[in-house]
């Protein structure tokens, strides 16, 4: 094994806040000191000069979809693009610099466009011709598709949500999808999955949770890109139900999926009037979202997954989606008898997303040790005033959207993620949202935050031992190095002493994330020892 040595910086460690050297021996953390580090920490065979870097826990995202991700950043990326003529000008340059394949594109927002409206099929047609198109939206559960492409979906007119001029939605969105993943050649599946993993490397993220569709080719999806060998590690989630233990067994086995939850979805989303609402939503009264599963089914799950020691997990959004999740995990611990509430909490089950949860469902997940796997980039891009959030619901449910704060002090652990290609792999400005949330009152300590961005993604994967998801002595040697500007040390927070590895300990620093200062920058990652992104650090 080889002894490194990182000296003349910072070191995030509760134990020892004012560290400024840490060592690791292989894949584990071996010590964490002060200025004679040479004489104490071993005799190192690899020195590195911090410059006075700050070295912390790696961040955990705990929700993204690789292979998307990854096609967005090689393919057609339209999240810049500014109205609906410049959207179809960018998909015609692109559909003329590539003209093979299946055209996939990602990231149109038509409420920020001055037209306020998506592209028509007629329109799309024009600038693509006879070629296959699939354009998502951002928030990939509707999207836009070419004559071409609808003709090659049998019996597409069928299936609920289908469209003849404009987006597609619920059952018929997730038809086409499996239909041109089938169809996308390996090799590009492959570069797509790399291009994701590495960019998330370079965000310091030492970890991500897959959220894979149990369809045939999100199977194949899933297990291409867990036998991949990336630089970050990936925990795979695949959103099959099942309705009894040995099922849940068997369905982990065939796949080579870590648990069955992510893309396990109850509903939609906001921005497509797909999340499943109480009340119809406010910019079409003729709609209150969709239900994908009942009660029931939620339930089945739950007890199975339960049984079977399994972790479980679903897709909620909508004030309907989440209280039926919270409803669940009550007649789950119910059925499962006098240890039923003990037996969830030894699973970690998780909800993804988990937007709009009313009262009741908070109690019910806190009380389950329910995981709430949220994505603060959501309320920095669609909430407040003027956001999407109320012009789909009004001011006052957007308001109670994402309440981090309300969350945290019913003791339930949030885990960060980006949902990835929803929103970018940035961990800084997650944690930034999280602590500035459009909603006052709403927002997390910037210690709390952070948290729920490194220690809390463990947490969310159902890991337990002692200093997982910290800089501490014997934990795994999952860092990264930050070029931060101002550290201060956040005031001691109650929400999170008891993830601590010491609660008597004093604070660490963090980075100033005042809005408007500059966010920290990625220098170097390592997972389990291993350097995965290096700019210059270490030579």
């Amino acid at each position: 094994m080889t002894l490194t040595l990182l000296r003349g910086g910072r070191i995030h460690a509760a134990a020892d806040p004012d560290a400024t050297a840490l060592a690791f021996d292989g894949s584990t953390i071996s010590w964490i000191g002060g200025e004679h580090a040479t004489s104490v920490a071993g005799r190192p065979d690899r020195v590195i000069d911090l410059v006075g870097a700050l070295v912390i826990p790696g961040f955990v995202d705990a929700h993204v979809h690789t292979t998307d991700a990854g096609l967005s950043l090689t393919g057609l990326d339209l999240t810049r693009t500014r109205s609906l003529a410049e959207c179809l000008d960018a998909v015609g340059r692109y559909a003329a610099a590539n003209p093979d394949g299946v055209l996939w594109g990602h990231g149109w927002v038509e409420h920020q466009w001055p037209e306020n409206r998506p592209p028509t099929r007629a329109e799309l047609d024009a600038v693509v011709g006879h070629r296959a198109a699939y354009l998502s939206r951002i928030d990939v559960h509707s999207a836009l598709i070419s004559s071409a492409l609808a003709t090659a979906i049998t019996d597409g007119a069928g299936i609920a949500g289908w469209s003849t001029t404009g987006p597609i939605t619920r059952a018929a969105h997730g038809a086409v999808r499996a239909f041109i993943r089938g169809a996308l050649p390996a090799v590009q599946r492959r570069a797509a999955q790399l291009a994701f993993l590495s960019a998330a490397a370079a965000q310091g993220v030492v970890e991500v949770h897959e959220c894979a569709a149990a369809d045939d080719t999100g199977r194949s999806d899933l297990a291409a890109l867990l036998v991949l060998d990336g630089p970050v590690p990936v925990r795979g989630y695949l959103g099959g139900v099942v309705t009894d233990p040995e099922q849940a067994r068997s369905l982990l086995a065939e796949t080579g999926a870590h648990a069955l939850g992510g893309d396990l979805v109850i509903d939609g989303a906001v921005g497509s009037r797909t999340a499943a609402l109480s009340h119809p939503y406010l910019d079409d009264p003729s709609t209150s979202g969709a239900r994908y599963l009942t009660l029931e089914e939620i339930t089945d799950h739950l007890v199975a997954c339960t049984r079977a020691g399994v972790q479980a997990g679903f897709h909620a959004i909508g004030d309907d989606a989440v209280s039926a999740v919270g409803q669940a995990l009550r007649a789950a611990a119910k059925r499962l008898g006098d240890s039923g509430t003990v037996r969830l909490a030894g699973c970690a089950h998780r909800v993804e997303h988990a937007e709009m949860p009313d009262q009741d469902a908070i109690a019910a997940m806190a009380a389950t040790g329910t995981v709430a796997s949220m994505q603060p980039l959501f309320d920095a891009a669609w909430g407040g005033n003027e956001g999407m959030y109320a012009r789909r619901l009004g001011t006052e449910r957007a308001a109670a959207m994402n309440p981090f704060a309300t969350m945290a002090a019913a003791g339930i652990t949030l885990a960060f993620g980006s949902d990835a290609p929803v929103t970018p792999v940035d961990p800084w400005a997650a944690v930034q949202a999280a602590v500035h949330h459009r909603t006052f009152g709403q927002g997390l300590s910037a210690r709390a935050a952070f948290t729920a961005h490194t220690r809390g993604g463990h947490r969310a994967a159902g890991r337990t031992e002692r200093g997982i998801g910290t800089l501490s002595v014997g934990a795994p040697a999952h860092l990264a190095i930050v070029e931060a500007g101002e550290l201060v040390r956040p005031a001691a927070d109650p929400l999170v002493q008891r993830w601590s590895t010491d609660p008597r300990s004093r604070v660490p620093l963090l980075p100033d994330l005042t809005p408007g200062v500059a966010l920290p920058r990625t220098l170097a990652t390592v997972v389990a020892g291993r350097v995965v992104h290096d700019d210059g650090v270490f030579g």
